[in-house]
């Protein structure tokens, strides 16, 4: 890995983390934050492995006790809590939004970023987050999807296409995604 690519990795960690010190929004167990909105920017521009190194680095930090969280949280308790299975979830997601964006360079736009960030940074996210909330809250599926999932969807979809409406004028303007090379066996 180049200095470069670590340097942004080490970037967009801050800038998941800079996005938590938005105040978090409680509804239910599960609060709303802006961190997802850096996750789904983390895949969208840096592509799947940088983005998802840099949620990753994000999250050693937290583990490591740094309170970066929207809720002021560090350390280990978060990542045995309810909300666990929605930190898990965050380099996937920053991977499936990062690998789609990356298979469609050359035609990639606000909408199509922001299906990206739909897939990934939503239905990735929720699949992962509401079994471990049902699970380690006790609570039933009904439940569990809807204190965990459908009350954050309108929000969600906002974030999806600031993200993308972001991560376009940043493709345009300074690529830090590099055009996929074509090889000799994809030709």
């Amino acid at each position: 890995m180049k200095t470069r690519d670590l340097a942004y990795v080490a970037l967009f960690a801050a800038v998941i983390a800079v996005l938590g010190t938005l105040p978090a929004i409680t509804v239910g167990p599960v609060p709303i934050t802006a961190q997802t909105l850096g996750v789904m920017l983390a895949g969208s521009v840096l592509g799947a492995r940088r983005g998802s190194l840099a949620v990753l680095l994000f999250l050693v930090l937290v583990a490591v006790g740094l309170p970066l969280l929207a809720s002021g949280a560090g350390g280990l308790a978060p990542f045995a809590g309810p909300t666990a299975g929605y930190l898990y979830s965050w380099p996937v997601a920053a991977f499936v939004i990062g690998w789609l964006t990356e298979r469609s360079w050359d035609r990639y736009d606000v909408l199509r970023g922001t299906l990206f960030n739909v897939v990934g940074g939503i239905v990735v996210i929720y699949a992962i987050g509401v079994p471990v909330l049902k699970a380690v809250a006790g609570l039933e599926w009904g439940a569990a999807f809807w204190s965990g999932a459908a009350v954050f969807v309108p929000g969600d979809l906002f974030k999806a296409v600031v993200a993308a409406a972001i991560a376009d004028v940043v493709r345009r303007s300074y690529p830090v995604i590099e055009r996929p090379r074509r090889t000799a066996e994809s030709r």
